[in-house]
This record gives structure tokens, C-alpha cells and sequence, in this order.
């Protein structure tokens, strides 16, 4: 069908309005870390009601001159963004401000311990080590390679974190922010995957709080957190539950029943994923061991809640690792290649899936 002049004009401004939202898309990354650092999410969420403009400029700290016209700008993409709400006062001459699901999950671990947050993530992916990277994607698609190394001297993510306590801590607490939101929904919908596991090795597991939560679920499993030296020398003790060790993936696992690797294999290039599959293979049984990854795996049609995330994840890693999310067709060639041909993929209410593969 022959579209119209109107039609066609419709369609190159919502070609305009799509191309100037692209453009402008650092605005949310950057907008969401300023009400980080301004704590906005705690501010909002200590009231048991929505609060005024002038409200949360008095609460935040350390601000005696804050400027009232930038806030509001700021709250205006953020409830356009939907992290926060939007209402009016009861005789409509102010606009008040309350929490929404997606703000209860940007609050600071010390408003809220326990909390579940992606508050240290965002910290961890807004820091200038990760975001100078991404202005190297053209030069990642004409040579290979990714943005981060090309920046960095031909360093790796991991490398800086040794010889910088301040990064090391803010890389694992921003790993941890999320496995918690993950391991929640597996312990919940999947918890099944773990019994008549006697011992299970976490492969880097940085602070260990994923497999520590799974031993506390399952209480008979014995729990191994591994990572790199320097990340379990400043992971803490959960005693009776966890042991700590040190070491490379690429040169030994230690040997148990199972493997957990959560968030592990997607930074990898397919032929270092297939040489930690064999350090994985080594490390378990022959009849009765097993490996669980938990990881995206892309679906072929953009139709799910987390598709865009997964794609837009798939850049990041792009731009700062040597590795990508993977499709099911290429999650089966590394888990033959790795020496695992059989598994099966269950899905959780989550950005990620739950792959379990076997020997044979």
C-alpha cells in the first residue's frame, strides 16, 4: 500500500524523534547516577508519602546551595523514565514526588542493609575507568579486540582491580548488588537444581555472597567460593558455611560435585569459555557432576521484558571484555567444545537463564 503524504510525514518525524532519543541517551545513564550521588531513592523513600521538590532538596546532604531549577529538570526525566512518581498536591499547586518498584531497587545499602539494590552496579558501570570504552566501538568493529583494553594499555577489567583496593571494592560490590536479585529468584522458582549436591565450587564468586546463599538454602552442600587471590583476600568469613580459595579458572577449578558459574562465561571469548569448560570438566565427577551457568541466553525474537536489556548488556560487554551474551546455538558450541553435550536451559523470572550441563 502507497503511503500518503501525511503518512509519510509521520513517519520521518518518528524517524526524527527515534534518532534524537539515541542521541540523548547518555542522559539517562548519567541522570540516573546524579540522583545516586544526590541518595534522591533514599530521600523519596524515607517519607511515607510523595514529597515535595523543596523536600528533597533540603535532604540532600551536604548541599546547602542546591539549585532547585536543575533538580526539578532532573526529577522530570526521572519520572518520565518511570523511577519515580508523579503527583499533585491536594489544592494542585505543587507537583510531589514518590517511590515506584524500579526506584525501591536504587537504594543505598546503608539506608537499607538487606535491601536488594542495584545501587552499587549503576556506581560500578557509571565509574570513568568503564566509561571512557565506549567511545572506542567503532574502532572495536574495524579491529576486534574491545574498547576498555584499548584505553587501558592492553589491561583487562580484572587487572586494574589488584593494585587499587577502592576499584576492587567497588567492582565486587557492584557483581554482588546483582547476583543478589538473581539468586533470589532462583533459591525461589529453581532451588531444585542444587539437591543431591554434596559440594558445589562457586567460580568466581568474588565476596562469595551467591554461594553462601545457596548453602544457607541447603544446608548440606559445602560451599567453595572461588576467585583471584586478591578479590578472596577481602571477601568475608561466613563461618561454617564457606571457604574461601584463591586461584586462576584458567589454570585449575578445585574439584566438587558441581559448578556454579553466574555472570562468569559471558565476559569470555568462545575459546576461553571452552578452556574454563575443561578446567570444569576436570574438576567434577564423570557420573553425577554438573555445571549450573547462569547467564543470558538471547532469544531470536525481541519480545521478552528483558530483551533490550539483554542486547544493550551485550554492547557493554563489547565495549569492556573480551566476551557477548549468547544465543542457545552458541551456548551449545562452547558446552561441546568444553566437553558438556548434553544440558538444558530453564528460564527464571530474571535478566538471566539457568543452563545445566553434564559430561555425558
Amino acid at each position: 500500500m502507497e503511503l500518503t503524504p501525511n503518512d509519510q510525514t509521520e513517519a520521518a518525524l518518528r524517524g526524527e524523534a527515534n534518532v534524537w532519543k539515541n542521541i540523548n541517551g547518555i542522559a539517562d545513564f548519567m541522570v540516573l547516577k546524579c540522583a545516586l550521588e544526590l541518595r534522591i531513592p533514599d530521600i523519596v523513600h524515607s517519607h511515607s508519602a510523595p514529597i515535595t521538590l523543596a523536600q528533597i532538596a533540603s535532604s540532600v546532604p551536604d548541599s546547602p546551595s542546591l539549585n532547585l531549577s536543575y533538580l526539578s529538570r532532573i526529577m522530570r526525566l526521572l519520572v518520565r523514565r518511570k523511577i519515580f512518581s508523579q503527583h499533585k498536591s491536594l489544592d494542585g499547586e505543587e507537583v510531589l514526588y514518590g517511590p515506584t518498584h524500579s526506584s525501591r531497587l536504587l537504594l543505598s545499602k546503608t539506608t537499607l542493609p538487606d535491601q536488594v539494590t542495584l545501587a552499587p552496579f549503576v556506581a560500578f558501570m557509571t565509574h570513568p575507568y568503564l566509561s571512557a570504552p565506549w567511545r572506542c566501538l567503532a574502532r572495536c568493529v574495524k579491529e576486534g579486540g574491545n574498547g576498555f583494553e584499548m584505553v587501558h594499555g592492553g589491561r583487562q577489567l580484572w587487572d586494574l582491580a589488584p593494585g587499587n583496593p577502592e576499584f576492587n571494592k567497588l567492582f565486587n560490590d557492584g557483581m554482588e548488588s546483582t547476583a543478589r536479585i538473581t539468586m533470589m529468584a532462583i533459591l525461589s522458582e529453581y532451588r531444585d537444581v542444587f539437591c543431591g549436591i554434596g559440594s558445589l565450587v562457586d567460580v568466581g564468586g568474588g565476596f562469595g555472597g551467591s554461594i553462601s546463599a545457596i548453602v544457607k538454602s541447603h544446608p548440606h552442600i559445602k560451599g567453595i567460593n572461588y576467585d583471584l587471590p586478591h578479590v578472596v583476600a577481602t571477601a568475608p568469613t561466613y563461618t561454617g558455611l564457606v571457604s574461601h580459595v584463591g586461584g586462576n579458572m584458567f589454570e585449575w577449578i578445585p574439584t566438587a560435585d558441581a559448578v556454579f558459574m553466574k555472570w562468569i562465561l559471558h565476559d569470555w571469548a568462545d575459546e576461553d569459555c571452552v578452556k574454563i569448560l575443561k578446567n570444569c570438566r576436570r574438576a567434577i565427577p564423570e557420573k553425577g557432576g554438573k555445571i549450573i551457568i547462569v547467564d543470558i541466553v538471547l532469544e531470536p525474537e525481541a519480545n521478552g521484558l528483558f530483551d533490550d536489556a539483554a542486547v544493550m548488556l551485550d554492547i557493554a560487554l563489547m565495549a569492556l571484555t573480551r566476551g557477548k551474551e549468547r544465543t542457545e546455538k552458541e551456548w551449545k558450541k562452547v558446552l561441546e567444545e568444553g566437553g558438556f553435550p548434553r544440558y538444558q536451559i530453564f528460564k527464571i523470572p530474571a535478566l538471566t537463564s539457568v543452563i545445566e550441563a553434564y559430561p555425558q
